[in-house]
């Protein structure tokens, strides 16, 4: 008798539980139907504008100084940065010639950025400036691509190697591509090397 009694309350609670379930799923969907609740849109996804919203730390670029190198402002200041792992064709050392492809490389960068602005991330293996008090970042648009690999994966720059950085056998794998497909520079310049430094030839 004991044991019936406890059959009978067990089915009473899982017929209560069965019962209110089906009375919450009936006012979620009468609610979703008239506009009650507003039904989630499980499919739809974050466009560039939102991402932009999302990510902290986004300043706006000033100027482009050359293929690696842009100002930026950093809230009411003015900095100069220097883009972690690559180098591109000179265009503005006083010290040498313009150098082949140097052009086509900044207005590159300065294309892909356009009015954008931009992310700035540190490498802590990295030091913080250059020699020249530039700010050593790498360089994020809004929709997430990484302009220093950008540069060397479609032949406007070489990957820098003489420093440290965490993205370095990243940045060697793009800039074998790059050469093996002959792009940019290494299908229109001759490749000069010294040591782990890359350069181009003279645009004259």
């Amino acid at each position: 008798m004991t044991k019936r009694k406890l059959l009978s309350k067990r089915q009473k609670r899982q017929l209560i539980y069965a019962g209110t379930s089906l009375v919450l799923a009936g006012s979620i969907w009468l609610g979703q139907r008239y506009g009650l609740i507003k039904k989630i849109d499980t499919t739809k996804k974050d466009t560039p504008s939102t991402i932009q919203q999302n990510q902290p730390g986004l300043y706006s670029v000033k100027s482009f100084e050359d293929g690696d190198t842009i100002t930026v402002d950093m809230s009411g200041n003015t900095e100069r940065i220097r883009m972690i792992g690559v180098d591109t064709p000179e265009t503005q050392d006083p010290r040498v010639p313009v150098q082949c492809f140097g052009k086509a490389a900044s207005e590159f960068t300065k294309t892909l950025i356009g009015n954008q602005p931009v992310r700035l991330e540190a490498d802590p293996t990295n030091t913080n400036r250059d020699r020249y008090n530039r700010l050593l970042r790498y360089v994020y648009l809004p929709d997430g691509r990484l302009v220093n690999a950008e540069i060397i994966g479609q032949g406007y720059g070489f990957a820098y190697v003489l420093f440290p950085f965490e993205k370095m056998d990243e940045f060697k794998n793009l800039e074998k591509q790059a050469r093996e497909q002959n792009l940019g520079l290494w299908g229109s310049c001759q490749i000069n090397q010294n040591g782990n430094k890359k350069t181009t030839n003279s645009a004259q």
